[in-house]
């Protein structure tokens, strides 16, 4: 506020002009102020008319002000144009068969000469029930007491074949569909199948998806030195749960945890039953780092060192000798000794960089962390000004903003020495501007803080500059949730993470997902393994990318 403001004081252009902008600054402030306070009003108002029995009003968004001239972080200004070429629908899709139609030759004339074929595509879709009643033979041996049934064909288990069962999981999974929608459809089709059935096909005995979803994981690690990483809200039973989201260009992996803090995520990455400790010196340094109290890192180092713990050995230890330790410094130190065991195990690929947003729980994890530089446009997007003048400040500085990040674009195609110096010199130029609006430059200098982890790919270009992937996938964990609320037990949970990994590492490898799951469930396995497919895609790419 100005309230040490002597306007007698102002005595030439420039103060007057500092005045003015402090004045501006005051009234964004006091802007910003005011619909913080409308919308807290609001919000007590809906609050009192439902303890009354009355509904509040609808979360309606307004329509944007004249005066917004651009969405600051749109993918059109972060995107370069290419060239567009349309693709011919027809190029994409499968014929399955062909079939040749002729004139009827009483209506052709005398001299018609035949110049082959003009050809086209009808796309069509058969959909009857295929119930089967199976004899199976059966033989009996008095002289051993036995009893030979012949067993029934590859898939065929329970009351539903391949075919019902590959359908159920694919329209859950991969086309959003709710349990009851599945059952109608299913009914129109000829086929009696409860709700209550449809929920064991998709959750029940899917220990072999769940160990295909591994081997994903698995293969997903060791496939690029770099992951993607996010998390969002869900749900288990009514209760409040993380689903975590890590991938790279050839998988996606979904995780659902009761937590998102940063042991959490350790353990993820670990990949074992539970998580696992290690002290020794590297843990020290992870202790210095966290700014933990001398005399509890002195306790720490006289604990046993270079030897495997499990969570409930390592809070013994804590309980006993670092009682007096605030909740979170004592998870500082759980986190330090899980951070030392993840960097020095051997049986999991350690993730060298994650790319992410700032989120405290993503530091310090790995080895380095690049964020995203679309996220880091939100942040400006957030920003609302009153003032035009601020709002063309705004304008001009997002300008150079994209500007910026399409040079680093550039810089990835065809990195050298010589353009990361002058893109580091840009970075500082760009980011010490100073505008006047105080918002605005607030933003840009907390940027600038962020210039190490916003310039990594300067070091290595192979790095992406967004996190979109990450975030695409974290949505379609949203969507799922919006539709089907959430699961309702752990195995639910469980199936929700297996498949959604399924379909999404399908997406990306080019595999039709339904083929995929049929394919498994009739067991005729003429489809590789995904894990497979994800190891052969980033040894070509390692191949094309490695000089010869």
């Amino acid at each position: 506020m100005l309230t040490g403001f002597n306007p007698e004081l102002i005595q030439d252009l420039e103060g007057a002009r500092q005045a003015i902008v402090a004045l501006l600054n005051l009234v964004e402030e006091l802007k910003s102020e005011n619909q913080a306070l409308r919308k807290e009003v609001q919000s007590l108002r809906d609050e009192i008319n439902r303890l009354k029995g009355e509904q509040g009003k609808p979360d309606i968004k307004p329509n944007k002000p004249a005066s917004a001239k651009s969405d600051h972080s749109s993918e059109a200004e972060r995107r370069q144009r290419k060239a567009w070429r349309k693709q011919r629908k027809v190029e994409r899709i499968q014929i399955d068969r062909e079939e040749t139609l002729r004139v009827d030759r009483g209506q052709l004339p005398a001299d018609a000469v035949f110049k082959g074929y003009e050809t086209a595509v009808v796309q069509d879709l058969r959909l009857q029930s295929d119930n089967v009643r199976f004899l199976k033979e059966k033989y009996h041996s008095p002289s051993q007491g036995s009893v030979h049934l012949a067993p029934l064909p590859a898939g065929y288990e329970g009351q539903f074949g391949p075919g019902i069962r590959s359908l159920v999981l694919t329209l859950y999974y991969a086309s959003q569909m709710t349990e009851p929608k599945i059952a109608e459809f299913l009914g129109h089709l000829g086929v009696l199948i409860s709700k209550g059935q449809i929920s064991n096909l998709l959750i029940k005995q899917q220990d072999s998806w769940h160990d295909e979803k591994a081997a994903i994981w698995r293969a997903g690690l060791a496939s690029t030195s770099w992951q993607h990483i996010d998390d969002t809200a869900t749900r288990v039973n009514g209760e409040n749960q993380h689903c975590h989201v890590v991938g790279n260009p050839y998988y996606t992996a979904y995780f659902t945890r009761p937590g998102k803090d940063r042991l959490t995520l350790i353990h993820l990455l670990q990949d074992s039953p539970e998580p696992q400790f290690l002290l020794n010196e590297q843990t020290a340094a992870w202790l210095d780092l966290f700014k933990t109290p001398q005399w509890a890192q002195r306790l720490v180092a006289g604990w046993p060192q270079g030897v495997w713990l499990v969570r409930r050995q390592l809070e013994a230890l804590v309980q006993q000798h670092l009682s007096r330790l605030d909740e979170q410094q004592q998870a500082r130190i759980l986190e330090a000794a899980a951070l030392t065991a993840y960097h020095a195990q051997s049986h999991v690929p350690v993730v060298t960089t994650l790319i992410s947003d700032d989120a405290r729980q993503f530091r310090h994890v790995t080895q380095n962390q690049a964020l995203c530089w679309v996220h880091e446009g939100r942040h400006y997007k957030k920003l609302s000004p009153f003032v035009e003048h601020h709002r063309q400040l705004l304008d001009d500085f997002m300008k150079q903003f994209w500007r910026f990040y399409q040079q680093l674009q550039a810089y990835r195609e065809h990195p050298t020495s010589k353009q990361a110096v002058r893109l580091r010199a840009q970075f500082d130029v760009l980011f010490s501007t100073v505008t006047g609006y105080q918002a605005l430059d607030d933003l840009i200098a907390k940027t600038r803080t962020k210039q190490a982890r916003l310039l990594l790919v300067l070091d290595f270009p192979e790095l992406p500059l967004h996190n979109n992937p990450a975030e695409l996938a974290a949505r379609q964990r949203v969507r799922k949730r919006d539709i089907s609320f959430g699961p309702r037990t752990s195995d639910g949970a469980a199936a929700w993470d297996t498949f959604m990994t399924l379909a999404e590492t399908a997406k990306k490898l080019g595999i039709n997902f339904y083929a995929y799951i049929q394919d498994r469930v009739s067991r005729t396995y003429y489809l590789p393994n995904l894990a497979d497919l994800i190891n052969q895609h980033s040894v070509l790419a390692y191949e094309n990318a490695v000089p010869p």
